[in-house]
């Protein structure tokens, strides 16, 4: 999507961006390109032959809100009232603590707010119909072994007899939704009359440690939980409030963690070569 795109489309599902930290750092230059070049393209397009697109944006662009604000779970009005926060009190802990625009992670984070801006800006000035999900952790079937993410790194870990590696302290959160609900909450929104921002993700939160102490429970009882060094800039806590796709979409997750973790390993297992005992 970082060069010029020229079809006939009706909609257009603008997804591409590598989301996992191992592959985003590892060319952070072509991450940025990918959300900020390829977003004005795929909205060059749209504009050229009337399309509605979608733009899956991230949770990433919240920062961490336990450092401001401690709201729980995760609104999409979160930045404008940290703004509002940091003006009232006269301070620009926002810069410092918020939203990080020099870290290891700017080029995902940042990129996709660029995107977002994109998308509005483009919808108020040319009329083009958008559609902006910010999506929580997603997993399932058919993810990358060495995903670097967190659920395919510990499936993938227990099916080798691996430590589980959870990085410490191990009380981050995440809320996992199960690929099928997320590609329902996507359509939903593409098919539906809000532009967005809305949140798609799995209110269901969970500790890292109590991720991999399910996984072992699940896939591989004989396996150890170890502590690992944390990566920089590496959020506290995700928690999405759902509320706004629940009341304009009619969407909520369907499949709980212990229900998405066996099919995801019935997957893995296959293409692992590692038989079910």
């Amino acid at each position: 999507v970082t060069e010029p795109l020229l079809v006939e489309v009706d909609q257009i599902y603008h997804l591409a961006c590598p989301a996992s930290p191992i592959f985003y750092k590892h060319n952070p230059v072509k991450t940025i390109k990918t959300n900020v070049m390829g977003t004005l393209n795929m909205l060059g397009l749209a504009k050229r032959v009337g399309a509605r697109i979608l733009l899956t944006s991230t949770s990433e662009v919240y920062g961490d809100p336990l450092c401001i604000l401690n709201l729980k779970p995760i609104g999409e009005m979160l930045i404008q009232l940290a703004l509002l926060y940091c003006a009232r009190i006269g301070s620009s802990v926002l810069n410092h603590y918020f939203i990080c625009p020099t870290g290891v992670r700017s080029c995902y984070d940042e990129g996709k707010r660029v995107a977002e801006t994109l998308m509005f800006d483009y919808h108020r000035q040319h009329g083009i119909e958008i559609r902006v999900a910010r999506i929580f952790n997603t997993y399932g079937p058919r993810m990358n072994i060495d995903d670097g993410r967190v659920v395919s790194n510990f499936i993938a870990q227990a099916l080798r007899d691996e430590p589980l590696t959870v990085q410490a302290p191990g009380t981050q959160t995440r809320s996992f939704c199960f690929v099928s609900d997320m590609v329902d909450g996507l359509i939903r929104l593409m098919e539906g009359e809000n532009t967005g921002p809305i949140n798609i993700g799995n209110p269901g939160e969970f500790t890292m440690l109590e991720l991999a102490e399910n996984v072992k429970e699940l896939i591989n009882p004989k396996v150890k939980i170890i502590s690992v060094d944390n990566t920089p800039d590496d959020p506290r806590q995700r928690k999405p409030d759902i509320t706004k796709a629940k009341e304009l979409l009619g969407w909520e997750p369907k499949v709980k963690l212990r229900e998405g973790l066996p099919l995801m390993e019935e997957d893995f297992r296959l293409r692992l070569g590692v038989p079910k005992n």
